[in-house]
């Protein structure tokens, strides 16, 4: 594990966040084959390229959490409405348009989690992805 990474890890205060951490590391592995990787407070796994219609475009992590104070958020690049059926399995959460936050990963059904990183990762293949997360789905 990177360096970089193992401080950041390290540098979570709060024993929960970091515990949680750790889980995502290992889960996020699993879901999507690729190593972990600091994209500035996230920890990224594998990485795609994203085009809109309005020509932006740029290239973000096809997976990846933050451990933030209030909770730890999982970012799913294809939008949370892609994986509706399984957040209602998934346990206590909130979620915003391209995020799921959980405040304890012990309450929540990893199993499902993982299927959902795994899924939202598969989406982004080819690694080019044209939609926004608000409009979820597979390009």
């Amino acid at each position: 594990m990177e360096t970089d990474l193992r401080a950041y890890l390290d540098g979570i205060m709060s024993a929960r966040r970091r515990r949680d951490a750790q889980t995502m590391v290992a889960l996020m592995r699993r879901a999507t084959g690729e190593e972990p990787k600091l994209w500035g407070t996230i920890v990224g796994f594998g990485h795609y390229h994203y085009e809109y219609a309005s020509g932006r475009q740029g290239d973000s992590a096809a997976a990846g959490f933050a451990a933030r104070k209030a909770a730890t958020t999982v970012y799913v690049a294809d939008g949370v409405g892609a994986h509706t059926e399984l957040l209602e399995r998934l346990g206590p959460h909130t979620t915003g348009v391209a995020c799921i936050y959980i405040k304890d990963l012990t309450a929540v059904d990893l199993d499902v989690l993982e299927t959902i990183v795994s899924r939202s990762c598969a989406a982004l293949t080819p690694r080019t992805y044209t939609k926004r997360a608000r409009e979820g789905g597979t390009s």
